[in-house]
């Protein structure tokens, strides 16, 4: 599946947006894989953090120097939540088309657990995290129709999973 969208960057400007479902190392040629966030979900809770600049959303962050989406995954959430990931799935990427290149961020499911009391992540920026039951996560970010699409593929993997477990 394929979704294509808009959005508005922190400049003011309007950039395109394509979400893909495939794996997202396939026609990676000439885009910059940079970045990660993580639906993460633990009993019947969805994590999402608070950054300063961006209000409420699930965690995630960039992908550093010899690392892969899976790696930057697992660290974002242990650093932002202090929470480790028990089971992961990728669900999707989405490029955005920015004035000169063309960035790719890779969405995830996680399943999670505390690995004790969070207090703040190690760049400070991330103070707050929060539980939330997972249908009521538009009062609180709201990426729009993939967005949407995202969410609705994190909730079926997680009660794929349940069955399972």
């Amino acid at each position: 599946m394929k979704l294509k969208s808009t959005l508005t960057n922190r400049s003011g400007k309007i950039l395109s947006v394509i979400y893909s479902e495939k794996d997202p190392l396939i026609g990676l040629e000439g885009k910059i894989l940079q970045g990660v966030h993580a639906f993460c979900f633990w009993g019947n809770h969805m994590v999402l953090v608070h950054h300063p600049k961006s209000g409420w959303m699930p965690p995630g962050g960039g992908i550093e120097r010899n690392e892969n989406y899976i790696e930057a995954t697992l660290r974002e959430v242990k650093e932002e939540t202090n929470m480790k990931v028990t089971y992961l799935k990728t669900i999707g990427f989405q490029d955005t088309y920015e004035p000169g290149k063309v960035v790719r961020q890779v969405r995830n499911f996680c399943l999670v657990e505390p690995c004790g009391d969070f207090t703040s992540d190690p760049d400070g920026e991330i103070m707050e995290i929060k539980l939330i039951r997972p249908e009521d996560y538009k009062q609180y970010f709201d990426w729009g129709e993939i967005g949407d699409r995202i969410m609705t593929q994190a909730l079926k993997y997680k009660s794929k999973i349940a069955g399972i477990l």
